[in-house]
């Protein structure tokens, strides 16, 4: 296994970071879940989320409007689908 690359200081918890990593998630991503469950607690950062409507429900102008809110590229000529699928994994 080649040896894995330190984050940086700006990671709070890197074993949940390289775990998230392993898991595909984003560099991004991953630190905000290593660092909030750092701050908080991982049962805490766990129990979170849940709030928002499924993404399902929403308008394509809704999801444009997120996703340029989290500047994801190609949002203007994404459909539907790839714009949930872009913010899902973002």
């Amino acid at each position: 296994m080649p040896r894995r690359k330190d984050p940086g200081p700006s990671v709070k918890d890197p074993e949940l970071y390289e775990k998230l990593r392993d898991e595909g998630n984003s560099k991004e991503k991953s630190a905000r879940i290593a660092n909030a469950a750092a701050r908080q607690g991982r049962s805490a950062v766990g129990r979170r989320g849940g709030k928002s409507g499924d993404y399902d429900d929403w308008t394509v102008k809704d999801l444009r409007r997120k996703a340029a809110d989290l500047d994801i590229r190609g949002r203007s000529s994404m459909s539907k689908q790839e714009l949930i699928s872009a913010l899902r994994n973002h």
